[in-house]
């Protein structure tokens, strides 16, 4: 299980890094031009902090596994993680219109693969919390 939690921290690193293409692969410049600045700018904060927060849980998982999986405070870390994977979720499902994949074979496969990996995450993290 250790290697798991361990494995899986090295995947939430890639998908923070992979934040830092989002502006320009989504083309938040040109999209957000005639929006006020402060919706911009949230627009960017809370990107960076949710990458962020997600380099942090792999770093806890690549760091402390051994704690996640012994420890009544890792216990408790686990269980709020599991919590966190489950609402990402369920807004894979009904935060985001089916018309952004729907139809589309490249969207339609990283919506299913995403939906795989917030699954994977949210078990992984349920059963560190209860084992």
């Amino acid at each position: 299980m250790k290697i798991l939690i361990e494995w899986s921290g090295y995947v939430l690193i890639f998908l923070a890094l992979l934040h830092t293409i989002f502006p320009r692969y989504f083309h938040w410049k040109k999209d957000t031009a005639s929006c006020a600045l402060l919706t911009r700018q949230v627009l960017y904060v809370h990107t960076f902090f949710i990458a962020l927060t997600v380099f942090l849980m792999g770093l806890l998982c690549i760091t402390s596994a051994s704690d996640l999986l012994n420890t009544p405070l890792g216990k408790r870390v686990a269980l709020g993680l599991a919590f966190f994977w489950l609402c990402r979720l369920l807004i894979q499902f009904f935060g985001y219109s089916p018309q952004l994949w729907r139809g589309k074979f490249l969207e339609t496969i990283i919506h299913v693969l995403f939906a795989i990996l917030w699954t994977w995450l949210s078990a992984l993290f349920l059963l560190t919390a209860f084992m």
